[in-house]
Order: C-alpha cells, then structure tokens, then sequence
C-alpha cells in the first residue's frame, strides 16, 4: 500500500526517512489534497534508475535486432548479462 501524507507532515524528517528506509516504494506528498511531491531512499532511486537503464538498453537492442543491424541475437544479448552482470 502508498504512503501518501500531507505536505505538513515533512517537518518529522526522521519519520519520513525511516519510512523510505523500510519500504522501496515511494511516499506520495500531497497539498492541498493533490498530489505534489513524491521522495524514496537513495537505495530505492539508484534501483529503479538502474532498471530504467537496462531497459533503455534492452529496448535499443530489440530495435538493433529488427532493424537488421545486429545479426547474432544470442551475441547482443551475451554481451548486455555480461555488462549488467545478469
């Protein structure tokens, strides 16, 4: 389930940090009931960063590989566990 609080809560830094700490999702902000800000740990950013790049990726390569321009599927694909270490 979200953790969504009101933008006045953030004054109890130490709960909101501990609150990213224990979960990977995020914390929705809100103001004046809309949603305004979303924070998560440092761990939890650097992951979802991490899997947007190897999907960034994943996804040139299928394009590579449709286009023609990589004709050894197998060898790509090699090479991207073997940078990623998958």
């Amino acid at each position: 389930m979200p953790h969504i609080i009101p933008i006045k809560d953030l004054k109890d830094t130490a709960s909101i940090s501990r609150m990213c700490q224990e979960s990977n999702d995020p914390v929705y902000i809100t103001k004046n009931g809309y949603g305004d800000m979303v924070i998560m740990s440092m761990k939890a950013y650097e992951e979802k960063m991490l899997m947007l790049d190897v999907y960034t990726k994943l996804a040139q390569a299928e394009d590579d590989i449709h286009s023609g321009q990589v004709k050894d599927a197998r060898a790509a694909l090699k090479a991207l566990r073997e940078k990623y270490n998958v």
